[in-house]
């Protein structure tokens, strides 16, 4: 359905274009959209890559280990259902921690392995478990500490201070991440009176 959106948007652009008379516009704003898609998709993969060496360090040093001992009280409030030694909540808690630390790419890998894990405790295949609604929540909503890619879309496009959202970004993802899980654990309890 958004690929028909975005066909409508780019047809219509065109078609608007040629009827006034400025189709040479539209070649201009493809080149323009082109060029400053491949400059900022490169400031992006220096800032990734810088991110990732750093997760790579905190890895060796024992950080993230740290982190997935804070998280694994967290994790265990929010999944009550998976059981206390399945692969899931290894992967929970490492997209979770990527997501807090602003590694929203790296955390999709982990997210995915997460979501199958998921469903293979799932009784019924063709609807999403309680457990998988809460991941995709929380995924969503989670907690970012240092907003990598934000900050460095910032630095592509000249920011004087490019993590001045820092803050910002930090309380607008907890009050988030409180609502994500409010609304899962509201329709849990819903859902238990309902059963």
């Amino acid at each position: 359905m958004v690929n028909l959106i975005w066909l409508f948007f780019i047809v219509a652009g065109v078609a608007v274009a040629a009827a006034q008379g400025n189709i040479e516009l539209v070649t201009q704003a493809i080149f323009d959209g082109a060029k400053s898609g491949v400059t900022v998709c490169f400031g992006l993969i220096s800032i990734m890559v810088f991110w990732l060496g750093i997760m790579r360090i905190a890895e060796d040093a024992g950080l993230l280990k740290l982190l997935a001992a804070v998280l694994r009280p967290v994790v265990r409030f929010l999944f009550p259902t998976v059981p206390k030694d399945h692969p899931a909540l290894g992967y929970i808690m490492s997209n979770m921690g990527a997501n807090i630390l602003g590694l929203g790419n790296a955390a999709t890998p982990m997210g995915i392995k997460a979501m199958q894990e998921l469903q293979l405790l799932n009784t019924s295949k063709d609807t999403a478990s309680p457990a998988m609604c809460t991941l995709l929540a929380l995924n969503t909503a989670s907690i970012t500490l240092i907003p990598t890619t934000l900050i460095a879309i910032r630095m592509n496009f000249n920011s004087l201070n490019p993590a001045e959202i820092v803050g910002t970004t930090l309380m607008a993802t907890f009050v988030s991440t409180l609502a994500a899980i409010f609304v899962d654990r509201w329709y849990r309890a819903r859902n238990s009176l309902q059963s």
